[in-house]
């Protein structure tokens, strides 16, 4: 990451003005309580630019026990406040706050918001739970009035935390909007996991739970050849590409632009020579995540199929005879340690939205919620939305706009907002599945919706 240049603030008690000059870029500090860590200018993004209120609002920032905030109040507050969550930002040992997209949608309606850099970086949602919760507290600190209401949002990891935040504070919140959100906790990395080892049972080639990573770049590049990845697929690439639709959210449209989108870009660092969904190998931690004291993935009593129909064809069959089968030896926490559980119990209404390609965090994030919801009796205070795009979190601000206006609008009249049948199959399939809340066509998806 690039030198993050920023002044820090320190929190006090009393109120403080709006910045009347843009603030000075300083160098990031010291974190008080990650040794290692250090924490870059709130007062200033990654790129440099000040933080500086917009339409006569007031900003507020500071440090407060390791971890950067941003907190902005407009001047015509209408007494309710968001929290926004951002997502997963890698292992490198600089925090840093930023806003979030539909800030000037925020101060427009009358709300203001706050936003956490966490005390960590990496996959630790419990940290982001409660940096962002302490943020309510330090919202009625810095500018001397107490919220009314509160809701909850965040993206990518980000909705891992809002899940989570809700059922831990259940009081504490009126709406929740998480959006590309892991809502199945530890069952996404069961999902890389899944893409993983069904690619290396197609093609005969040995990959290990776990996994040497110095080794593993030249397994993959073995697979390769057999899959057609990076280029036309071969018939056995075609059969790995039907066993991740199915894993990653059923037949639906927009899947094999989807799948030619993913695998045609390189992995997170530092796995940035084989295909996305290679460098996610669970088996590359120990399925540990880096944050859990075990394995919380496992296939073991997975059936893999490459269509819809449950009954096993020969191929299938042979599939589920050679996959190597993996155990867990941890689960995910039922409280902010490790990897989280999402119980899928959200005690407000929650509205979530997610991309039909995305395959990251794939849609069947949200079909392993609505489940959990369906079980608890919570299904009438969760919807989902889905939206015709490939990438993760590839949303337009009207189609954030319109979630979050509807959210609202639910919270304060009681009116439901709708959503996609997300559980029915026939649904997902549908060729214009998607379209009611897309605003705009992206072309690398596929079809156009019908307008």
């Amino acid at each position: 990451m690039a030198v993050l240049l920023g002044l820090l603030v320190a929190p006090v008690a009393l109120p403080a003005p709006a910045h009347a000059d843009p603030p000075v870029c300083g160098p990031p500090v010291a974190s008080t309580t990650q040794p290692g860590y250090t924490v870059a200018d709130p007062d200033c993004d990654v790129d440099g630019t000040p933080f500086v209120p917009i339409a006569g609002s007031a900003v507020y920032t500071g440090i407060l026990d390791g971890a950067a905030y941003r907190l902005e109040k407009p001047a015509a507050w209408n007494g309710e406040l968001v929290l926004y969550a951002h997502g997963y930002r890698g292992t490198g040992t600089t925090v840093f706050v930023d806003n979030p997209s539909l800030r000037a949608h925020y101060l427009a309606r009358g709300f203001a918001w706050a936003a956490s850099s966490y005390q960590t970086n990496g996959y630790d949602v419990g940290q982001g739970v409660r940096d962002s919760y302490a943020l309510i507290d330090t919202f009625r600190a810095r500018t001397g009035t107490r919220a009314r209401d509160v809701y909850m949002t965040g993206a990518s990891m980000g909705g891992h935390v809002t899940a989570v935040a809700i059922e831990h504070y259940p009081r504490a919140f009126v709406g929740a909007m998480p959006i590309c959100g892991v809502l199945g906790d530890a069952e996404l990395f069961d999902y890389f996991l899944d893409a993983n080892l069904t690619a290396a049972a197609l093609t005969g080639v040995a990959v290990p739970f776990p996994a040497d990573p110095a080794a593993f770049p030249a397994q993959v590049a073995q697979e390769l050849p057999a899959l057609g990845v990076g280029g036309a697929l071969t018939p056995l690439g075609q059969r790995w590409s039907d066993v991740v639709e199915q894993r990653s959210g059923g037949t639906r449209p927009g899947f094999d632009n989807a799948f030619a989108f993913w695998n045609a870009i390189p992995s997170i660092p530092p796995l940035t020579t084989v295909p996305f969904l290679f460098g996610l190998y669970p088996g590359l931690t120990g399925g540990t995540a880096g944050i859990a004291e075990g394995n919380v993935t496992s296939n073991r009593f997975t059936i893999y199929q490459q269509d819809a129909n449950p009954r096993l064809s020969r191929d299938e069959r042979q599939l589920n005879r050679d996959v190597l089968r993996v155990d867990a030896t941890d689960r995910p926490s039922r409280d902010l340690t490790g990897i989280p559980r999402v119980a899928g119990r959200p005690p407000v209404p929650t509205l979530s939205m997610h991309t039909v390609g995305d395959l990251f965090v794939p849609i069947s994030m949200e079909q392993v919620y609505a489940k959990r919801a369906l079980l608890n009796g919570r299904s009438s205070l969760f919807v989902s939305r889905a939206v015709r795009a490939l990438g993760h979190c590839e949303f337009t601000l009207p189609e954030l706009q319109r979630g979050f206006d509807d959210l609202v609008t639910w919270v304060r009249t009681g009116r439901h907002a709708s959503g996609d049948a997300i559980l029915d199959p026939r649904a997902v399939a549908d060729p214009r599945f998607g379209c009611r809340y897309t605003s705009s066509d992206r072309p690398n998806f596929g079809a156009a919706c019908p307008r």
